[in-house]
């Protein structure tokens, strides 16, 4: 395999290993810990949740809004700095509104790597004449969500929650090398390297509606087991403690799966892969609260990761195909909606949560969410049919 292709592939894991393994996802399973020993409150886990997403929501306001590549490398880079610093600084204090500064400066770290990196990958796959895949790149994210799980497993006999923030700081500096060095500066040129031109096709306003309405729902069904499937699991009947092996498995079931899902929508199309991982994604949110026990929360987890970030890849690989020269465009588009359910969600689970003592209403709002989700999936699909029957009726100039 081209060896500048595997670099450049991981410069993207290492980049969202510590965007959103390390200074997102690291708060999951040391939330229960926090919760402990930080005397951190149950709705106030929530909003600080909430406003992580209101950062990555910012971010990606700010991704669709630019198109210079060279702008974008450069927000990408300093985007992995404040990924470090925000965790730094989660161990720095009790305060609440420092945790929320922290928080937010992730959110927006966790943009720099998912919209921009991600889209100055693509633009440099399809410029480079490699197949518009990103499979391997978000590959990351699973291994980053199972790699923080491992870690706070490891460290939470030495260490308290402040010192575990400054552990997961210095694994973050031993990623920021790769995550740098090996991404090489955007061209800015509309070309390729063979002189091909790289046009961009945009899809239709009702289709681009409807998808964003779709990767709405589809945000809100993973928000709320991303953020508190640790505190859920834990206090469900005989599972106390066993949060973080299911947190594992999420990671575990995330880390193979976009190439996965790669494959099989090679095999079914886009849309028909994202109505198959809507619809398993539904299964694993409500296997814990459903069925009980570990074995079922184990299978639920692996279902939910292994289908929860194929969509985020098919979806961003859509969005960069239809924009090969500035897909961060649409992806921060796309991310907007997506971000937007991320800052509802784990909002009104923590208020549900106080309510009514437990955080399992939040899941079944979330399976229904992702229900309506499936549906407007379904509806895409006759809108793309659409479109393709009128553009091929329309004749060419």
């Amino acid at each position: 395999m081209d060896i500048a292709r595997l670099k450049v592939l991981g410069a993207g894991v290492f980049s969202l290993v510590l965007v959103l393994g390390v200074a997102r996802f690291a708060y999951t399973p040391l939330l229960p810990l926090m919760q402990a020993q930080a005397g951190l409150g149950v709705a106030e886990a929530g909003w600080l949740a909430a406003i992580n997403y209101a950062g990555y929501l910012s971010g990606a306001l700010i991704a669709s809004l630019i198109s210079d590549l060279v702008l974008k490398d450069r927000l990408y880079r300093i985007g992995m700095l404040l990924a470090i610093a925000s965790t730094a600084v989660m161990g720095l204090s009790t305060n609440l509104m420092v945790w929320a500064l922290s928080r937010y400066v992730a959110g927006l770290s966790s943009a720099a790597g998912m919209l921009l990196g991600t889209g100055l990958i693509m633009n440099w796959l399809i410029r480079h004449q490699h197949r518009s895949e990103l499979g391997i790149h978000f590959a990351g994210i699973g291994l980053g969500i199972a790699g923080c799980a491992a870690a706070v497993m490891l460290f939470s006999p030495a260490l308290d929650w402040r010192e575990q923030w400054w552990a997961f700081t210095a694994l973050g500096c031993v990623l920021l090398y790769p995550a740098l060095a090996w991404l090489p500066r955007p061209d800015r040129t509309g070309l390729t390297v063979l002189g091909q031109p790289m046009p961009d096709r945009p899809p239709s306003v009702l289709y681009l509606r409807i998808f964003m309405a779709a990767y709405f729902c589809a945000g809100f069904g993973y928000v709320i087991s991303a953020t508190f499937i640790v505190a859920i699991v834990n206090r469900l009947p005989g599972l106390d403690g066993q949060g973080n092996w299911v947190f594992l498995a999420i990671g575990m079931g995330a880390a193979p799966a976009c190439i996965n899902w790669d494959l099989i929508a090679r095999r079914m199309g886009d849309l028909n892969a994202l109505i198959l991982a809507a619809v398993l994604q539904i299964v694993g949110i409500l296997l814990p609260v459903m069925v009980g026990g570990l074995a079922a929360a184990l299978l639920g987890a692996l279902l939910f990761g292994g289908t929860f970030i194929g969509m985020v890849s098919l979806v961003l690989s859509m969005a960069g195909r239809y924009y090969p020269t500035r897909p961060a465009k649409m992806m921060g588009k796309m991310t907007l909606s997506y971000g937007a359910a991320q800052i509802i969600g784990p909002a009104v689970t923590g208020a549900l949560a106080v309510s009514l003592g437990s955080y399992n209403a939040g899941l079944y709002f979330a399976a229904a969410v992702m229900t309506l989700g499936t549906l407007l999936l379904l509806w895409l699909k006759q809108v793309e049919r659409r479109d393709a029957t009128l553009a091929a009726a329309t004749p060419t100039i």
